[in-house]
């Protein structure tokens, strides 16, 4: 853990107050002591300057440079975070290669997204580097407010954080206590009536230098684009940081999320996607009734962060996290037409779920740094376990189908039928090694291993003949090399090796085996010296196996792979005073290689072949209208499928976004558009009777002062 400091302002002027004093003097010669200035180097978990990160711990579990690490990584800071006024995690991303964010179009209750073309958001969802991990509807979600920049680690990252998705993760890091006094506050409201407050303090505490803390917190209400449908948010996040000296440090953080909505979406393809006899579907159509539609998430979080360094050589780290999760669902969602589509009218099941889920995580790491003759090292040696406690309630009945062009609304209480009724188990152990090799001052090579043990177990109250325990075990691995030249060219190779724990049995009852990952990947990095540039292009082969699937009968098997196949483009720059731009592109070629008969070389669900993004911003640097800018942007994202077969397309789309900004001493304004031409789309589809539409324009007005 580092304090930001911001701390040599007033070299230059000192400098310059010695020479002048010397010239008043006269002509006599004046030797002055040479004074050595070294700017702060960015942290791997600090602030990013500009939109160019240079160094990050995502990808190592150590401070290291993007520039040195042979694997995809991609960083949003805060000022990028700001200039967009993103307001969940996945807008976040929504300019980041790889990531296909809002899967589930404009749903208030997740983040969705997926990393390579696989989903991510169960396993691959981690803060300041410990996992998150989700089940079924028991589901963690972060508030971007109090995040310093969130990190997409593309490609399998199990050989230093254990079971995760082989598409990657996103690594959210948390703000923490800084070295100066901070005092921010905001308020903003969109075009949806959805107002919030916000702050962020932080700084010293006394005069000693040896304690310091950081307060986030924010309060959200109002509504969405569904009709009624509000998304309302409280989050708290205390921190305190003490350093009793400059090898030691210690962060206390907590953290605390209320989150009140509705469910929206599932609806049908035809009607949504293409025209339906009576046209389409309103993009503000609410499937549900507020008589019994509720979505609630209580969330809490309390962990540390300890750092302790012996010497220059070696440095011990432990991270410890507690979580609580309860999630209270009710809701009536549509499962397809009642009837023919010409008569208009959705069927519905009525739906409730409440589960709670409980977390502890530990990352114990001792790092070393030394030297063999010519050559560096840094070695990594870990290991850290994790216990995820699930109690799972899911229950349906169908209710009464409603108009889709005259709905009419009722009285509807919560389903009694239940069909899951269970509590599930994982304890996961992991040990962990890694060698960061340099020779020559430009060659790399990364080594690194880990093996893991899972202990998996299911109470099934319900039916207890299919509770089960039972363990599954598995190495990754992983080997980088990489060359770094002088002119901030980096090209490089790498093969990796991933799991992710499975739950349940086959039918025999045996345990599922843990699903596997592989990716062979080379790259190209480039990083100009001495500017805020960084540019990156990658292409990979990559393979799930052993994910589970359905035959024609709807047995569960585990013999399905996926082959995923891409090349992705990232560009990140500030190119003039005030000018800064983003841009990435990702072509993909998903193909199911192994499963039923009739999805034998077929893209999965959901799943766009090509996704591209610009963004520019421009702050005028100087004159009358100085702090005055604004920023433009467009995405696009390909089409996909709403189907296994590959029969029924989801058309691609392409959307603007926009803002104007003014900034002047401590004060702040902004008004940002997503989406800014208001174009309707359907954001994807899980199957022929579940399409979401995405986002319709937002506008959103902020106002923060500084002080």
């Amino acid at each position: 853990m580092s304090l930001h400091r911001r701390n040599l302002a007033g070299v230059p002027f000192l400098a310059l107050a010695t020479v002048a004093a010397a010239q008043e003097q006269g002509p006599t010669t004046v030797t002055l002591d040479t004074v050595q200035v070294e700017a702060e180097r960015e942290s791997a978990t600090g602030p990013v300057d500009g939109y160019a990160a240079k160094r990050s711990a995502s990808g190592t579990k150590t401070d290291a440079a993007l520039l040195e690490t042979p694997q995809s990584i991609s960083v949003v800071g805060r000022e990028q975070m700001d200039a967009q006024q993103v307001q969940s995690i996945v807008e976040a991303t929504r300019y980041t290669p790889g990531v296909r964010s809002e899967t589930f179009g404009a749903d208030s209750r997740n983040d969705w997204f997926l990393v390579r073309g696989f989903s991510s958001q169960e396993a691959g969802y981690y803060l300041d580097g410990l996992q998150l991990p989700s089940s079924s509807f028991a589901t963690w979600r972060i508030e971007p407010f109090g995040m310093e920049r969130i990190e997409a680690v593309r490609g399998p990252s199990s050989v230093l954080f254990g079971g995760t998705n082989p598409g990657g993760l996103l690594n959210l890091v948390s703000k923490t206590p800084p070295a100066e006094a901070l005092r921010h506050v905001e308020v903003g409201v969109n075009e949806f009536a959805n107002a919030y407050g916000a702050v962020d303090l932080g700084g010293p505490i006394g005069g000693g230098g040896h304690w310091f803390y950081r307060v986030t917190a924010l309060a959200r209400g109002g509504g969405t684009q569904v009709r009624d449908i509000d998304n309302d948010r409280l989050f708290l996040a205390p921190s305190v940081t003490w350093a009793p000296t400059e090898r030691t440090t210690l962060t206390v953080h907590g953290s605390y999320l209320l989150d009140r909505t509705r469910g929206q979406g599932f609806l049908p393809y035809e009607g949504t996607v293409v025209d339906a006899p009576y046209g389409r579907i309103s993009t503000d159509f609410y499937t549900s009734d507020t008589s019994l539609d509720r979505f609630k998430r209580n969330q809490a979080l309390l962990g540390y962060e300890f750092e302790h360094r012996f010497s220059d050589a070696w440095t011990v780290r432990q991270n410890l996290r507690y979580g609580r999760l309860g999630i209270d669902f009710k809701t009536l969602y549509g499962v397809g037409y009642d009837g023919p589509p010409a008569d208009a009218r959705l069927a519905r099941g009525n739906f409730v779920t409440t589960p709670t889920a409980n977390l502890f995580t530990l990352d114990n790491q001792a790092e070393a740094r030394f030297s063999t003759g010519p050559v560096r090292h840094t070695v990594l040696f870990g290991f850290d376990y994790k216990h995820f406690r699930l109690a799972d309630e899911q229950g349906y009945e169908a209710a009464e189908s409603i108009s889709l062009l005259d709905p009419v609304r009722g009285d509807f209480a919560p389903t009694d039928t239940r069909y899951t009724l269970n509590t599930s188990r994982q304890n996961q152990l992991g040990v962990y090694l890694q060698d960061q090799i340099q020779f020559v001052e430009r060659l790399h090579l990364i080594l690194s291993g880990r093996h893991d043990w899972v202990a998996l177990k299911l109470d099934n109250t319900l039916l207890p003949a299919s509770s089960y325990e039972g363990w599954q075990s598995a190495f990754s691995g992983r080997a980088g090399l990489l060359y770094a030249f002088d002119s901030g060219v980096s090209p490089y190779v790498s093969y990796s090796r991933s799991f992710n724990p499975v739950a349940g049995t086959t039918v025999t009852g045996e345990l599922f085996e843990p699903e596997r990952g592989e990716q062979y990947e080379a790259g190209l990095k480039f990083q100009p010296v001495g500017t805020r540039t960084s540019v990156g292009l990658s292409v990979f082969e990559l393979r799930r196996r052993n994910f589970l699937t359905t035959d024609g009968l709807f047995n569960t098997l585990q013999i399905g792979e996926v082959r995923s196949r891409g090349i992705e483009l990232e560009a990140n720059a500030s190119l003039a005073r005030g000018l800064d731009l983003i841009g990435s592109a990702s072509f993909y070629r998903l193909a199911i290689t192994d499963g039923a008969d009739f999805e034998q070389g077929k893209v999965p669900v959901g799943v766009p072949s090509l996704m591209a993004s610009l963004w520019l911003d421009y702050t005028l640097p100087e004159g009358a209208l100085k702090g005055f800018g604004a920023g433009a942007g467009v995405r696009h994202v390909g089409a996909s499928f709403a189907d296994r077969t590959n029969e029924k397309e989801v058309p691609g789309f392409t959307l603007v976004d926009a803002g104007i900004h003014y900034e002047r001493a401590s004060w702040r304004a902004a008004i940002n558009a997503s989406n800014l031409l208001d174009t309707t789309y359907v954001s994807g589809c899980s199957s022929t009777t579940a399409c979401f539409y995405g986002d319709r324009r937002k506008a959103m007005l902020n106002v923060g002062y500084s002080f």
